[in-house]
Parts: structure tokens; C-alpha cells; sequence
């Protein structure tokens, strides 16, 4: 039997040859080449990392900082760029889940799914 970890590097090279990281590193590269996209991805990234770090600090978040979360939003899915890579990296997340799933059913079988009713 192999080694576990060999396993997982063997994952780590399906994940990169995937069409779904293939297309979402093109999709990363076309906003980077874009100095506009880029400014705005970066502004967003930014804004999401400000608003995640409070509430991992169990900080409230205000009105206003909603508010600019928003309008940050609304405008990196006007751009064409942006809202492909969005796409694409929602993509690639979907088939991360279901590894997850799937690497995970060992344990779910040992301890039951506690969404099932008791057998």
C-alpha cells in the first residue's frame, strides 16, 4: 500500500492540472495584467481581509463598513475580469468540497452522518 502522503502530493498534481485551476489561473493572470482589475481585485481582497480579521477578533462590524463591503462588491462583478475569476475560483472550490467529501467519508462512516436519524 502507498504511503498516504504520496496520495496527497498525487491529489496536489491532479488539483493543478485540473481544468478548473487551469482556468482559474488564467482568470487570476488576465485580472493581474490589468491595471484596473488588479486595483479593484486588490480593493476587494482587501476589504474582505479587514472585515474577516474583526470578526475572527469578535469585533462588530459597522454600518458603514458594510456599506463599502457592498459597494466594493458591486463593482468587481461589473468587471468582466473580475466576475470570471470569481466564477472560476467558485469552480474550483466546488471540486475541493467534494474531495473533502469524499476524503472525509472514512470518518463520517466511523462516527454516522449526525444529520441521519439513529439507527
Amino acid at each position: 500500500m502507498s504511503n498516504i502522503h504520496d496520495s496527497a502530493y498525487d491529489l496536489e498534481k491532479a488539483i493543478r492540472e485540473s481544468e478548473e485551476f487551469n482556468s482559474l489561473k488564467d482568470s487570476y493572470e488576465a485580472v493581474m495584467n490589468n491595471p484596473q482589475a488588479k486595483e479593484m481585485f486588490e480593493s476587494f481582497r482587501d476589504t474582505q481581509m479587514q472585515l474577516q480579521e474583526k470578526q475572527m477578533q469578535g469585533q462588530d462590524i459597522t454600518e458603514e463598513e458594510v456599506e463599502k463591503a457592498r459597494a466594493v462588491v458591486e463593482q468587481v462583478q461589473q468587471h468582466a475580469d473580475i466576475s470570471k475569476l470569481m466564477e472560476e475560483e467558485q469552480r474550483l472550490n466546488l471540486l475541493i468540497n467534494d474531495i473533502s467529501r469524499i476524503i472525509t467519508k472514512p470518518l463520517e462512516e466511523l462516527y454516522g452522518d449526525p444529520n441521519s436519524p439513529q439507527q
